[in-house]
Formats: C-alpha cells, structure tokens, sequence
C-alpha cells in the first residue's frame, strides 16, 4: 500500500475488525484515536476501550481527548498533517476544523443502509422494526449526524434468529472489508462518486432503559424482535414478583390465545400471553449475577405456575 498515512478514530469491540484490516493491508497509521477509559465492572474500576488494547498491543500511538472541541487537541490532530481519517463507531462529534484537515477528508462506516438508521443504534433498531435487511454505507463525513454523501454500500440479509451480537459481528467484518476498500481507492486517486443521500431518513436513537422493560399487552412478534435487538447487551427484562430476569432468547408463537396479557400460559414450557391473543415462548433466560439457561434449566430453579400473571411496565 503506498504511503498515505491514515487517522484511525473507533471506540468499540464494533471498530476493532476495520483497524486490524487496514493494518494488513498496509496502510500506515499515524494516530489513533479512542474515547478514554470508562468505570466498569462490580468494582467500577477504568477499563480501556477494545480500540485502545489492540491500537497500543501493535504498537500505534493513541489518542484519548475526553473532547474535540478544544484548540489544542485539535492542533494535535491537525499537525498529522493525515491525508485521510477513518472513523468507525468513534462516539465524539468532529467539528468542522478536524472534518476538512486531512487531506482526503473523513470517511465513516455506518452500520446501515443510509438514509436508513442514521445515529446511535442502528443495529438494534433494524430488529426491533422487523427489517429483512441492513448493511454498511461508507459515508464523506459531513457536519450533519450520518448526513454526507455515500461513497458505498453493502447489504446484509438479516436473518430471522439474527440477535444484535449476531449481527454485530458481521457488521462488523462487512464493515472492515468495505472501508478498506474505499480507503485504497481514496488514496490511489480512484475516488468513488459520492451519492447524495434520499430524502425519508429514520433515526436510531440510542437505547434506554424503559425500552428494555417487556410489556406483554403488544403483540408477541413485537416482543421478539425487542429480545433479539437486546441480546446480548443490556437485554429485556420482565419482572417475576420482586426478581428482575433477563430475556435473551423468545419464540412468538401462533395466535389465538385469549387470556389477559402477562398470562403465564405453561409455567414448564415457559409461554406467556401477548397482546393481539398471541403468545411469546421464553427460551432463554438469566438472573442478574447468575448464567445464562434455558427455560427447562431455568424453572428448575425459579418456579412459575400457570395462571399466574406476569406485570406489565406501564401498569405495574
């Protein structure tokens, strides 16, 4: 690969693949940046980013401003003097200054079909809405939130027992291929034509913790998808008297059910009615601080009884 030297600006386990694939294929790193190290964990103890460990296990020069808005870190990045900058799954705004200082300017992997899912969760809502297929969009950043020009595009069929990590990953490896790709094109002169994007954008605002909760009165193909756009990370969650359990795998199963929803239908299997007379089987389960089992191994340990009614977020 000739000599371009790159920024690399990612946070996640999301950007890992993308670093590690421009790294192969040459291109030479001047900097990378990551947001710092964050509490986690019982002990709330810093813990570095995934893009920090590998960056600083190759032995990359890492960056972690808490902000890019000050003059100096932007100095900082400006004296690179890079010819193109990277970002996948960064989590910090670029001003204008740091968008227009390298000389190729800034290319964004997006975990969607733009104008589709724009913003922060892009993954997590193509489930929840039930979308038969994502992809990755290569993006001239631009001072909007995912509103510049596409340079690319791949599509990723989303499988129906897809869950978030599932696609994740893929993403992630589609996303690595791509802006490598791009990249090499940008620094051989062979730009691609920006594409300007469709009107009807949606956003993927990120995640909250009321979102999370399971309310039993929608329809069971709703809830699936809600437990597959939460699985792994931070998962459903539906309450058992006082005991906050957390759903990482369900089943909607066929309709015709008419007990109320929260309804546990069959305590052994696990089924619970729904709104629309649908019902939703629990497949996967876990209590906090415990491992994840399946509903036979779970009830063995946690009893449900049949008849009784599970609450709902909104009425309990």
């Amino acid at each position: 690969m000739a000599a371009n030297t790159l920024i690399f600006m990612g946070t996640p386990d999301y950007a890992v693949p993308s670093l590690d694939a421009l790294l192969v294929a040459g291109f030479p790193i001047a900097a990378v940046y990551c947001q710092p190290p964050r509490p986690a964990g019982r002990g709330k103890r810093p813990r570095p980013t995934a893009v920090q460990r590998r960056a600083e296990a190759v032995g990359l020069d890492v960056h972690m401003p808490v902000t890019l808005k000050g003059q100096a870190e932007q100095r900082v990045f400006t004296a690179i003097k890079a010819e193109l900058c990277i970002v996948v799954a960064y989590g910090l705004i670029l001003p204008p200054v740091l968008l227009h200082a390298p000389h190729l300017g800034c290319i964004n992997a997006h975990a969607s079909l733009l104008p589709r899912w724009r913003g922060a969760a892009p993954i997590q809502r193509a489930i929840m809405a039930g979308d038969s297929e994502t992809g990755v969009s290569i993006m001239q950043m631009d001072e909007g939130l995912d509103t510049g020009p596409v340079l690319r595009k791949a599509k990723l069929a989303i499988e129906e027992d897809f869950d978030a990590g599932q696609l994740h990953d893929r993403l992630a490896a589609l996303s690595a291929g791509l802006i490598t790709e791009v990249a090499g094109e940008l620094c051989r002169g062979e730009a691609p034509t920006p594409e300007r994007q469709a009107d009807g954008a949606s956003y993927a605002a990120k995640i909250n913790k009321a979102e999370t909760w399971l309310d039993w009165t929608r329809p069971a193909p709703e809830l699936a998808n809600l437990v597959r756009a939460l699985s792994p990370v931070p998962g459903a969650g539906f309450l058992h008297g006082t005991t906050r359990i957390k759903l990482l795998a369900a089943q909607a199963i066929k309709p015709g059910v008419v007990d109320a929803p929260g309804t546990v239908l069959d305590g052994g299997g696990l089924v619970v009615a729904c709104g629309g007379g649908t019902a939703l089987r629990l497949q996967r389960l876990q209590r906090a601080g415990k491992s994840v089992l399946t509903a036979a191994e779970f009830v063995r340990g946690h009893a449900f009884a049949a008849g009784e009614t599970l609450p709902c977020p909104a009425t309990s």
